[in-house]
């Protein structure tokens, strides 16, 4: 467990593993660098598994709310390539990943995108309006200004299935705003990853994860960025659902291990 000073923001990190294979692994919204301990336990001890709290999550120190939070989350992600590393990113996270991709493609290996969250892609498509409905009460909630009400929401939608406890309720409450401060990430059809052959151009393997039981549009976004991306699978988890790496870590490790096996025999 360490601090590190990343792109201007005090940064809480914490690692996995002593392998000499070096991987970072994103976590999602509301979440914190402690999401990925089960899968890294899964994965072995063949990897060196680099965790960190994102921006005003977990231990890190709280975004200041100045400039746009998604560049600032790829600035403070880009901070810990200082060689080339496998990345993992889960939701949001993975969002975080792709952009860092196609701004040092040579410092990533492979990627492993779970559950990304690209809903611009899914745009035009009957399972964005299907997410627009099942994200109403969310928005609903946050026009009456109830953010309890707005956490439940959204976690009834993107959540483990699990009730959370008052201590989790009340963190999540504490860092709701940060859903909306990466909306860019989530909605902004005009970002260099869905302009025209940007995602071409990336030659790293990449491995798109998503749960059989998650919202419809998570398996549009899947299969749009598959159609992009030069080298890349999809792969679902049966009866797993958006939080895939807390509630089904040993399935999720079971596909990463061979994929990245597989990178790694070819450099």
């Amino acid at each position: 467990m360490a601090w590190a000073l990343c792109a201007g923001q005090g940064i809480y990190w914490q690692g996995f593993g002593s392998g000499a294979r070096r991987v970072l692994a994103i976590h999602c919204g509301l979440a914190h660098s402690g999401a990925w301990r089960s899968v890294a336990s899964a994965l072995g001890n063949d990897l060196a598994l680099t965790a960190f709290d994102l921006p005003g999550h977990g231990e890190s120190d709280p975004w200041d709310g100045q400039g746009d939070y998604g560049a600032r989350c790829v600035d403070v992600a880009g901070a810990f390539l200082k060689e080339p590393m496998d990345v993992i990113g889960h939701s949001m996270g993975a969002l975080v990943a792709l952009r860092l991709a196609l701004r040092k493609p040579d410092k990533i290996r492979s990627l492993v995108l779970i559950e990304p969250v690209l809903f611009a892609a899914a745009r035009g498509f009957a399972e964005y309006v299907q997410h627009e409905t099942e994200m109403a009460p969310y928005y609903a909630a946050l026009e009456d200004g109830d953010l309890a009400a707005a956490v439940r929401a959204f976690t009834d939608v993107w959540g483990s299935g699990v009730p959370m406890r008052e201590a989790q309720l009340k963190s999540a409450v504490s860092r709701i705003h940060l859903v909306t401060a990466a909306r860019g990430l989530n909605y902004d059809l005009d970002h260099e990853v869905l302009q025209d052959g940007a995602l071409d151009r990336l030659r790293m393997p990449v491995l798109i994860l998503r749960g059989a039981k998650s919202p419809a549009i998570i398996s549009r976004v899947a299969e749009e960025l598959s159609r992009r991306l030069a080298i890349a699978r999809v792969r679902t988890v049966e009866g797993a659902g958006h939080m895939l790496p807390l509630t089904h870590p040993v399935e999720v490790a079971a596909l990463i291990g061979p994929f990245l096996s597989g990178a790694a025999s070819r450099g």
